[in-house]
């Protein structure tokens, strides 16, 4: 059995100084205690003074709080309290168990999302004026829109649509056949991908599985090595990066995707990404994410290791786990959503027909489709400006503009 990482021994980790002299000017870092179990670190701006609106901003994987640092301030300079937490399972954040065996169900989709009721509450707030969420954070912040809209009256999703919750097979009962479950076709595509030449595997699954902590925490080049090439070939900077939608869920359609979504078989992502590792002219020329950022993102991963972000990979891909989702068969999201997508990510196209599903079955009050030019998949810190912009624009229009805290 692989050894698993643990957060190291020493200091308490909370009470130390945080970014290594990054952030930028008004953003401090705290810890918020109690919040849904939780001791959660969290990144915020605007806090000075008192009745601003709260903009809460979820990250995905592996990203962290920190990940919001560039558009903060710009939210923060429009009158918000812009608050970015450490999710469940990442940096700072703690009350969580750093372990592949650990029970799952503290990290199942609704859970998370608890935390985030939690912490608006533990704000003193009763509702948010902005809920962005991007990646993992899509998801969580849609259910949020879903399951409260009156604390989430208006929703962003970043990078991954949202189709609806999965729903009970309808008006089934007279037929002689069962209906197809997702987990059979999700089966049968991980077949069809394995028999193509060479084999491929979804990127989910490899990062379900119990050597993928220790792989990406154990690169061949280092850890800040990976990280550099992982981001840098996600964003736009990658000429590489061609998105487009997907025709079917078919092995052949999937065989399009970047190695980093449908990764070559018996390689780890590391191995898999590695002959992209962008050039020193490429890192020099970065603006958007410097190595001493990047150093940031490397000294939390290497104190917590990658298995709590890991963790809702393995809960995505559990329909056992997921089956509690099915309570909100057939509902919608009944509150103004926007989407925002880069236009060198091929997130918004991973799963197909979602993009559609979103619009015309999961959401009532759409309210548009962005992509951003000059952005992938790491749209807060790429495109801060166009993105701040986007948000403002959104709420102004009457989507979230009535909520104050108390």
């Amino acid at each position: 059995m692989l050894a698993q990482a643990t957060f190291k021994e020493g200091p308490d980790v909370t009470a130390l100084p945080y970014g290594n002299g990054t952030l930028p000017a008004g953003i401090r870092s705290r810890m918020i205690r109690g919040v849904n179990g939780l001791d959660m670190h969290i990144l915020e701006a605007g806090f000075e003074g008192s009745g601003r609106q709260l903009a809460l901003l979820l990250h995905g994987f592996p990203d962290l709080a920190y990940g919001w640092r560039h558009l903060m301030p710009l939210l923060a300079e429009a009158g918000y309290h812009v608050v970015a937490p450490d999710q469940r399972g990442f940096g700072r954040t703690t009350g969580w168990v750093n372990d592949y065996d650990a029970p799952l169900g503290p990290f199942s989709l609704l859970n998370v999302t608890r935390d985030a009721l939690g912490l608006v509450f533990a704000l003193g707030y009763k509702r948010t004026a902005i809920l962005v969420g991007h990646d993992f954070g899509s998801p969580v912040a849609a259910y949020c829109a879903l399951t409260r809209p009156d604390v989430f009256p208006s929703v962003v999703l970043m990078s991954a649509p949202f189709p609806g919750p999965p729903e009970f097979p309808f008006d089934t009962a007279d037929n002689s056949a069962p209906p197809i479950q997702f987990s059979t076709s999700q089966q049968k595509l991980s077949a069809a991908l394995a028999e193509l030449d060479p084999p491929r595997a979804i990127y989910q699954q490899y990062l379900s599985t119990r050597e993928a902590n220790y792989d990406l925490l154990h690169s061949p080049h280092g850890l800040q090595t990976f990280l550099r090439t992982f981001f840098y070939v996600k964003s736009a900077d990658w000429s590489g990066n061609k998105p487009h939608p997907l025709k079917l869920p078919s092995a052949e359609d999937f065989a399009q995707l970047p190695s980093y979504y449908v990764m070559q078989s018996g390689k780890t992502m590391p191995e898999n990404v590695d002959p992209f590792q962008p050039s020193a002219p490429a890192i020099a020329a970065c603006q958007w994410l410097t190595e001493p950022e990047l150093g940031v993102y490397a000294e939390e991963y290497g104190r917590t290791g990658f298995q709590g972000g890991l963790q809702t990979y393995r809960v995505y891909t559990d329909p056992n786990l997921n089956a509690e989702l099915r309570l909100f068969s057939g509902k919608t999201i009944d509150v103004p959503l926007l989407f925002v997508g880069g236009k060198s990510d091929w997130g918004p196209y991973v799963s197909p027909g979602a993009l559609d599903l979103m619009q015309t079955k999961a959401t009532t009050k759409m309210a548009g489709i962005q992509f951003v030019d000059g952005a992938g998949h790491w749209i807060q810190q790429e495109q801060p400006a166009r993105l701040s912009a986007l948000l403002l624009a959104f709420a102004s229009d009457g989507a979230g503009t009535v909520h104050t805290g108390s």
